[in-house]
């Protein structure tokens, strides 16, 4: 009775509110044009987004804004078939469709693509962080879902993320900032801030422009770790800056270059005593850094018949990360300054190149093709310390062989391994689309591609328990090479401007990778495969009375293939490793759209229903019962995701003040394979109320979580004694100003 009746409320705020609230882009853009006029450039060319046959969601800058917008964790649950797994800040990921094996962090490549200008921000394998690029001066965030295989190759399984950042416009010199201040439960009197700018300068009247944009945002810990003494412990910092570069020496030839730096400093690890709130308690603060540094040129070309697009780019990224473990190991201290830790020293550095001709013209024949190419090193250094380890083994020769500390504990390390890793990809892709009779336009579309990878794994010698130690390093090394074809079908019928309807068949995949814990544990394989998914879906788009009505409905169903689950051993060192294994199966419904009830009152929503479970059994050699049977749910598949919001403006008052209601509400849904502890299952209300003073300054005064609700987010260590994992952040208040010339 209780389901029926959730599902009954549910249903009636679809019917009654018609769905998605201003973080879909349906809403009107900050150019002033109509709001099925909105351009988005994620299919690799520039289209309306009422004319794309596929689920797309596109914030635009001033939603952002208007949203109180800083990082994904602000809006991307806000829009349909999308949840954020936000585990660690700075490697925390994108979930789209409930492709997942896990509520934290993938231990392999990640099932969604993350861009910047189209330009990828994460490499194949375990991800030197997944940059949270923070909302100020983007133009939009294009959000892609179902599998993009064709189009944007590996990694996209569940779909793509595109932050599209402003660039120099050489036609006019612009400036704006933006300030905020705020405070957060429990966090101890210290303050959220944030200090934002930007300048646009035209050097050459429409032909050479340089844009420059600064930002900082701290925001306070909201944890009190009495192992350290810290209240407030998990402070979290996030710099910025970017700068482009745009020339148009000549009409039809437009040349860009991007540089974009971020990095963030968190003080300690934001994961909690989850029988204990806003608690944490461990033997030392565990720090986590992480940057990246992208930069990028691009050459957009008007040959008349098609446009030439060249891109390439480099990246490079940096991640350090302290963890505090409770085990005993050597010496049996689990306490103090002696007690184990794990610090981890990560770096990547990744080459991309793409070049595409895209037919011009709007004739019943338009065509794509293109060819990309990824380069991609990493070498990761992972120790486990523990102090006094040295001087205990060579107390207790007895218990080592008689060999020394400084041979399985230098200078306290218990165990490590290095890993360096290549890895090489290309593709050949395409896309044609005939309107073979009018309104009805057949697609054909598909990418070739080529990966290849390598990775060398060295254990250092070690010990981990007495008794139990290493003398010799062990080593291995891994070669993969495969390649396939990612093909794409899609059938839409456009009758009018207002309505497009769709059915697509599409493919995705994700490239394979070593196992670094293969090389001092037998039984765990030494490398795995790709995974692939194949998604049939359709859909209808549809603007109603002149816009007063918008609908985004899609139904899909995906079949995921030989998933990378990441697994792990027993207590009491739960090493992780992947496996290819089993098969699931996704089914859901994405409905979203808006009501513009009046001039100053919309009401807006979006809902997903979806039910991903196991189709195969999955083995599990350190799982009861030796693995997860058909019918499993997937983590994180939470049935139900609601987003909601009311907002009333006084269009014609001086200041246009408004004053805008948020909701979400997320079911629950289990965290791991195997594990009892659910994440969701909450509800939360956001309230915001904004006004300008004058032309260029407009302020808003805003209360998130005004319920301050305790949501569980994940809760992967609930193997060890007190359950431990991530929840949403307390009750934060605070003002916020934007300044724009």
């Amino acid at each position: 009775m209780k389901t029926m009746f959730r599902t009954a409320i549910l249903t009636s705020t679809v019917l009654g509110l018609g769905v998605s609230m201003p973080a879909l882009a349906q809403d009107a853009a900050a150019d002033g044009l109509a709001k099925d006029d909105i351009i988005v450039t994620a299919t690799k060319r520039e289209l309306r987004i009422n004319d794309v046959p596929m689920p797309i969601s596109a914030v635009s800058g001033d939603q952002l804004k208007a949203m109180n917008a800083n990082s994904l964790a602000d809006y991307i649950t806000r829009l349909p078939g999308v949840v954020f797994n936000d585990y660690q800040p700075g490697i925390s990921e994108v979930v789209i469709r409930g492709i997942a094996a896990t509520t934290y962090h993938e231990q392999g490549q990640t099932t969604v693509g993350y861009y910047l200008n189209e330009v990828p921000l994460v490499e194949p394998g375990f991800p030197i962080g997944i940059p949270d690029i923070d909302t100020f001066d983007l133009k939009r965030v294009e959000v892609l879902r179902g599998p993009q295989g064709t189009l944007f190759g590996t990694s996209t399984l569940g779909g793509a993320v595109n932050y599209v950042a402003e660039t120099a416009d050489a036609s006019k010199f612009d400036a704006a900032a933006q300030g905020l201040v705020g405070t957060t439960k429990n966090a101890s009197g210290e303050l959220n801030y944030a200090a934002k700018a930007m300048v646009n300068i035209p050097l050459v009247k429409d032909q050479l422009a340089v844009r420059v944009m600064a930002l900082q945002r701290v925001d306070a810990g909201y944890l009190d770790n009495p192992g350290i003494g810290v209240n407030g412990s998990s402070d979290y910092r996030t710099r910025g800056l970017r700068g482009s570069i745009v020339a148009t020496p000549v009409e039809g030839t437009a040349l860009t270059y991007l540089s974009t730096y971020q990095d963030t400093k968190l003080d300690d690890q934001t994961y909690l005593d989850l029988d204990n709130p806003y608690i944490r308690n461990t033997p030392r603060a565990e720090p986590q850094k992480t940057d990246f540094w992208l930069n990028s040129l691009r050459l957009d070309q008007d040959l008349s018949f098609a446009t030439l697009t060249m891109l390439g780019s480099i990246t490079t990224k940096n991640n350090t990360t302290l963890y505090s473990y409770p085990y005993a190991y050597v010496t049996g201290v689990t306490t103090g300054d002696d007690a184990a830790y794990s610090l981890g020293d990560a770096h990547a550095n990744i080459k991309s190149f793409e070049t595409r001709l895209a037919s011009s013209g709007d004739g019943p024949f338009q065509w794509l093709i293109g060819f990309s190419y990824m380069k991609a090193r990493k070498h990761s250094d992972d120790r486990i310390y523990q102090g006094g380890a040295e001087a205990f083994i060579d107390a207790n020769p007895a218990l080592y062989g008689g060999n020394p500390g400084s041979l399985i504990a230098p200078n306290d390390a218990i165990y490590g391994y290095l890993s360096d890793t290549s890895n090489k990809n290309w593709g050949v892709f395409g896309e044609a689309s005939w309107e073979f009779v009018p309104t009805v336009t057949l697609t054909l579309g598909g990418r070739y591609y080529n990966t290849r990878n390598t990775a060398e794994i060295t254990n250092a010698p070690g010990s981990l328990a007495p008794g139990s130690y290493t003398t010799v390093a062990s080593s291995f090394g891994v070669k993969q090479k495969e390649d396939g074809f990612t093909p794409k079908v899609s059938l839409s019928w456009k009758p009018s401007k207002d309505l497009l309807a769709y059915a697509t068949y599409s493919q995705g995949y994700r490239e394979g990778g070593p196992n670094p814990n293969a090389a001092i544990l037998t039984g765990i394989p030494t490398s795995y495969k790709s995974d692939t998914v194949d998604n049939y879906e359709a859909g209808v788009k549809a603007s109603l009375f002149d816009n007063v009505l918008t609908i985004d409905l899609a139904a899909f169903h995906i079949q995921w293939n030989d998933i990378q689950a990441r697994l792990f051993t027993d207590a009491p060192y739960y090493y992780s490793y992947v496996t290819n294994a089993g098969g699931a199966k996704i089914d859901g419904v994405e409905f979203a759209g808006t009501v513009q009830a009046s001039r100053m009152i919309s009401f807006g929503s979006n809902v997903t229903h979806q039910d991903g479970r196991l189709s195969k059994f999955l083995p599990d050699t350190f799982a009861v019962g030796g693995g997860y049977g058909s019918g499993t749910t997937l983590p994180g598949s939470s049935k139900w995701s609601v987003a909601s919001n009311v907002r009333f403006e006084m269009v014609d008052t001086p200041g246009a003040p408004s004053i805008e209601l948020a909701h979400r509400y997320l079911s629950k849904a289990p965290v791991a394979f195997g594990n009892d502890a659910k994440r969701g299952g909450f509800s939360v209300f956001d309230l915001r109320a904004s006004m300008g003073l004058g032309e260029n300054i407009r302020v808003m005064a805003f209360a998130n979580n005004i319920f301050d609700k305790f949501g569980i987010l994940n809760a992967p260590f609930t193997s060890q004694a007190v359950p431990a994992g991530s929840i949403i952040r307390p009750r934060t208040i605070g003002v916020k100003l934007d300044w724009t010339m």
